[in-house]
């Protein structure tokens, strides 16, 4: 309901024609247009292949249900893609190829949310939500390459940056190690300042490196913190929220 009031009394977001227009265009070896922007986005494919490997290598993740083994494959299948869908776009920068970057970035978002309602909410309903979820963020970026329309995907992909983040500190985890979630966040949250800072820091590091550059490798530091999360992490005994922890911390400290 909340979504269609936003469609409704909001104005269409249409992409921006500017946004191939990136600050590193070197062609620095191999005949790769776009070297850097192409080969930055390496880890995602290494991480997106490590994970999935793991996720059905004798439960080396110790997943506790089929939900969780489903959403977690989607998600390093979405990031293995990303890998691959973005290092495409980036040879030929233009909207038709953007489609190939943005639908595994859905992929990875929508599966994520559904991990989450798994993990905090409801095992049951957060594995009904994984295919809904998923085939809305695909519909989200259909909806944009027909209508030229950034609205819907906006939504797929901001909202769980605040859900995620607040649903972690606020809501008592299944799992050990929560504070990665946290990590993982603050890593997705610096590449869209290094995106948004593509130019500047282009000039601020002598034509080096651009911030789209160091954007792809922020970017891939999320799945490398869950990847680590996932190998280290034990069921919580007590489901102390993060939040609970940092109260019960600030009061032994201030006593």
């Amino acid at each position: 309901a909340i979504f269609v009031v936003l469609m409704l009394v909001t104005p269409a977001i249409p992409q921006d024609e500017d946004y191939h227009d990136f600050a590193d265009q070197r062609d620095l070896f191999l005949g790769i247009p776009n070297t850097l922007n192409v080969l930055s986005n390496i880890p995602f494919l290494f991480v997106g292949l490590a994970g999935l490997i793991l996720c059905h290598y004798k439960n080396y993740f110790r997943l506790c249900s089929q939900g969780e083994l489903w959403s977690w494959t989607l998600f390093y299948a979405g990031v293995t893609a990303v890998g691959v869908g973005s290092s495409y776009y980036h040879l030929y920068p233009n909207d038709a190829t953007l489609v190939w970057d943005r639908l595994p970035m859905t992929i990875a978002f929508t599966s994520i949310v559904a991990i989450f309602i798994i993990e905090r909410v409801d095992d049951r309903a957060g594995t009904k939500s994984l295919a809904p979820l998923v085939i809305a963020g695909a519909l989200s970026i259909l909806y944009w390459s027909f209508f030229d329309d950034l609205r819907p995907y906006a939504v797929i992909q901001f909202v769980p940056c605040i859900v995620i983040p607040v649903m972690a500190i606020v809501i008592p985890p299944m799992y050990t190690h929560s504070s990665y979630w946290l990590w993982a966040a603050g890593f997705y949250l610096l590449a869209k300042v290094e995106e948004a800072a593509d130019k500047p820091i282009y000039r601020w590091t002598h034509d080096i490196v651009s911030g789209h550059t160091l954007k792809h490798l922020c970017a891939a530091m999320v799945p490398v913190f869950l990847t680590l999360m996932l190998a280290k992490r034990t069921i919580e005994p007590d489901r102390v929220s993060l939040l609970q922890m940092w109260k019960i911390s600030w009061r032994e400290h201030g006593s």
